[in-house]
């Protein structure tokens, strides 16, 4: 009977061990943004960057990928959406070096990779900043889960585009790992946090390195 008892015993603390152990051992997900646990891909593309590059979608491949949507002539979104994750890069490159940063411009009209390159290097000359025509910016916007449309006419040299304010995460894989919202308070520009992308960046690298 009592052989039996420690028997018991032993398998208890066992079950309770390896239920502690699992706790203690489980790493923390992101609280912040948008994670999915299984990432999104996205269908093919081809863009051209700033240097006059073509980027199909391999170019994802092999880096952590920050996307937002942009264009040069916006008053106050983009650029304050560059400064943020400028003062977040040093610490992403930290966390991991194949951190980058990239604005998809959906101004094709008129960015011109001339503009893009002139804009792109006042905030960080190791930034992206691509586009293309709308039959591609637009299902590749859809597909990171944003939108923009083109607000009054293109006929005039001054319109605005409204266009979503998060920031998609791309893995080394090309699929999209998370979406860092934007947080909305009267009169503050929406824009991403960068002490909360930098710490839900180093919960997302740790969870993809099992």
């Amino acid at each position: 009977m009592k052989k039996l008892l420690y028997v018991i015993l032993a398998l208890t603390a066992a079950i309770l061990g390896a239920v502690v152990f699992n706790q203690l051992s489980q790493k923390p997900k992101p609280t912040h943004a948008l994670f999915y646990e299984t990432p999104r891909a996205v269908s093919a593309f081809a863009l051209t960057d700033h240097l006059g590059h073509t980027l199909d979608k391999s170019w994802l491949e092999g880096h952590w990928t920050f996307v937002f949507l942009g264009y040069t002539s916006c008053p106050d979104i983009c650029p304050a959406t560059l400064q943020n994750l400028n003062f977040a890069y040093p610490k992403l490159k930290q966390i991991d070096d194949r951190a980058r940063i990239a604005l998809m411009s959906v101004d094709p009209l008129r960015d011109t990779a001339e503009k893009l390159a002139l804009y792109i290097n006042y905030f960080n000359p190791e930034f992206v900043a691509m586009t293309g025509d709308h039959a591609t910016l637009y299902p590749l916007a859809r597909e990171m889960g944003m939108m923009y449309s083109i607000v009054d006419t293109v006929q005039e040299s001054y319109y605005t585009v409204d266009h979503s304010a998060s920031v998609v995460l791309f893995n080394p894989a090309g699929n999209i790992a998370a979406v860092f919202k934007t947080k909305h308070a009267l009169g503050e520009i929406p824009t991403v946090n960068p002490a909360d992308v930098v710490e839900d960046f180093d919960r997302i690298v740790a969870l993809s390195e099992g």
